[in-house]
């Protein structure tokens, strides 16, 4: 079984500026710069025959690449936070790919979450942190800004959770057309 899910790599110099973002809040569990990731659809668990069908699927999206940018911070979880995150400016070609995204994985007979896509990068997972404290962190960084950056490729990523954390490892990438 192969725990799946779709997304843009976060380029190095990108990272390192999100890292400068982590620290100030007792009880994160902040990701590791080499996991930051934007994801695009999170398909679960799935079997060779559900992988294959992913590699296919993906295989037919069409979008072109465009340039992006992340900016402000901000917490998922109302009464309970459970992670903070960096956002991406407002971007018609990055909702664009994430339909496409979405629907071929939909076509291809996969369950997708329904909730409305958020674009975001994960900074920290938080545990026994109050919301003051959150929205503090949040309201401290929300005139973040990073890019822009370009966005060349998507990727079909697979996640193995270990002790140490979740091991992301690409298992298939995905050209966007340069028609810029």
């Amino acid at each position: 079984m192969h725990r799946l899910f779709v997304a843009l790599e976060i380029p190095e110099i990108v990272a390192d500026a999100l890292t400068l973002l982590q620290s100030g809040v007792d009880g994160a569990r902040w990701v590791k710069a080499e996991n930051f990731h934007l994801t695009l659809a999170f398909i679960g668990e799935a079997d060779r025959h559900g992988f294959s069908a992913a590699l296919d699927a993906l295989e037919k999206v069409e979008a072109p690449a465009f340039d992006m940018r992340l900016s402000g911070v901000g917490v998922f979880g109302d009464r309970k936070p459970h992670a903070l995150w960096a956002g991406v400016a407002a971007s018609p070609e990055l909702n664009h790919l994430q339909a496409k995204v979405e629907t071929a994985l939909r076509r291809a007979g996969f369950n997708l979450d329904k909730r409305k896509f958020t674009p975001h990068v994960t900074l920290a997972y938080l545990k026994n942190v109050s919301r003051d404290i959150a929205e503090k962190y949040a309201a401290q960084h929300g005139l973040f800004s990073c890019g822009p950056f370009p966005v060349e490729a998507f990727h079909l990523y697979s996640s193995e959770l270990g002790r140490n954390g979740a091991h992301y490892a690409i298992e298939a990438s995905y050209a966007l057309s340069s028609s810029r």
